[in-house]
């Protein structure tokens, strides 16, 4: 299928531009400011200090969620008095503690892996945001960002209909495409939302933002959600719960911290030696066991995937064949994805209609609580949490 992508902002438009103080967001308000765009900055501010701050004299900016959130916001401040854009600060805090943070932790203390900036892109910066914009009474034609990414529409409807909603399409810098965090965005959030870096490649965006003395382009940019040093912080709500490793046979291997700790495929960390590489299998919340195999035992073809979302609503109509990612950080594999119909003895509580997703190659470390996302034509058409891979 063919796409059309949706025009960026045009001169005179008002643009709301989402910022965090990193080169990709300030130099997306430059660019729109020189455009003759009426740009508004907006920063929202995630630390309500309810966490105990580590090392507070150390400055923290390799991650989103800091107690030094502080410091971008001045500089945030400081770019938009100089160039004469209207700034304001928007507190979701609240919001991010229940969508993004409590929802980090119950999925890992339910042995699953969660993806916190998919869910916070779909509720809090694309979610709470957006009404914090809406409460300030500020109107606007688009909210653009500094991801990675391209809005698109088909130029025919989708899934035998006449439905042509709007779509996400990767950026043409491969190696930076943030597509799979933007999955879950709903089509008619995506009529008014842009990203205006989608055509260039990073380095061309580092250029651009030294060419024009900005700050922001010596700083080191974000690379998780939170500083490792305050995950122990953020568990530590709740106490802890010891647990034995075993093998695949059952056998205790040894004793593990707490399931929160651990995700499939980790090898790191576990304190159990044997003949050959140990790796994590699979995580029972139930009986609080971790179960650890050889690397050989990881790889599966097919998954089951749910609470899925479509561009438009439009849930297919028969099964189909494309391309689907299980993490950011892996390649996409050519699969089958096809409506899944639980057996009698499958007592699974799932959300809305099951999908499973049968690959002609086999995966490593299907995870769940991870997002399976499928693409065709470089194209988002779909995309589930995944609940459990098949063998």
């Amino acid at each position: 299928m063919k796409y059309i992508p949706l025009d960026l902002p045009e001169p005179g438009s008002t643009v709301v531009v989402g910022m965090s103080g990193g080169v990709d967001s300030t130099l997306t308000a430059l660019l729109l400011k020189e455009k003759g765009c009426s740009v508004i900055g907006v920063t929202m501010s995630l630390w309500d200090g309810h966490i105990p701050e580590v090392d507070a004299e150390k400055k923290f900016h390799d991650a989103c969620y800091s107690p030094h959130e502080k410091e971008d916001i001045e500089e945030c401040k400081k770019f938009c008095k100089e160039k004469n854009i209207e700034y304001h600060v928007i507190d979701v805090s609240k919001e991010y503690n229940e969508q993004v943070l409590e929802y980090f932790k119950n999925e890992y203390r339910a042995g699953r892996t969660p993806n916190p900036c998919i869910r916070c892109n779909s509720f809090i910066k694309f979610g709470a945001l957006l009404e914090g914009i809406k409460k300030l009474n500020i109107s606007y034609d688009y909210f653009c960002t500094g991801h990675y990414a391209k809005v698109v529409r088909p130029e025919e409807g989708i899934w035998n209909t006449k439905v042509q909603p709007a779509m996400i399409s990767c950026a043409s810098d491969s190696s930076k495409d943030q597509t799979y965090f933007l999955y879950r965005l709903p089509s008619d959030l995506l009529e008014k939302v842009r990203f205006p870096l989608a055509s260039l490649q990073k380095s061309k965006v580092f250029e651009l933002a030294k060419k024009s003395n900005l700050y922001a382009a010596e700083k080191k940019e974000s690379q998780d959600f939170i500083e490792s040093k305050y995950l122990n912080e953020l568990f530590a709500d709740k106490p802890s719960i010891p647990g034995n490793f075993v093998d695949m046979n059952g056998k205790i291997l040894g004793e593990h911290r707490g399931i929160e700790f651990y995700t499939i495929g980790q090898r790191k960390g576990l304190g159990i030696s044997g003949t050959k590489p140990l790796y994590v299998y699979k995580i029972n919340a139930k009986d609080n066991t971790i179960t650890l195999a050889e690397k050989e035992f990881l790889s599966s073809k097919n998954l089951i995937a749910d609470d899925f979302v479509w561009p438009g609503n439009i849930e297919p109509d028969e099964e189909f064949e494309a391309e689907v990612k299980i993490r950011l950080r892996s390649g996409s594999g050519i699969a089958i994805i096809k409506k899944y119909i639980p057996p009698a003895d499958d007592k699974t509580e799932y959300k809305g209609q099951p999908w499973e997703i049968n690959f002609y190659q086999e995966q490593n470390a299907i995870t769940p609580g991870q997002s399976a996302v499928i693409y065709k034509d470089n194209v988002i058409i779909g995309g589930g949490i995944i609940g459990k891979s098949i063998c």
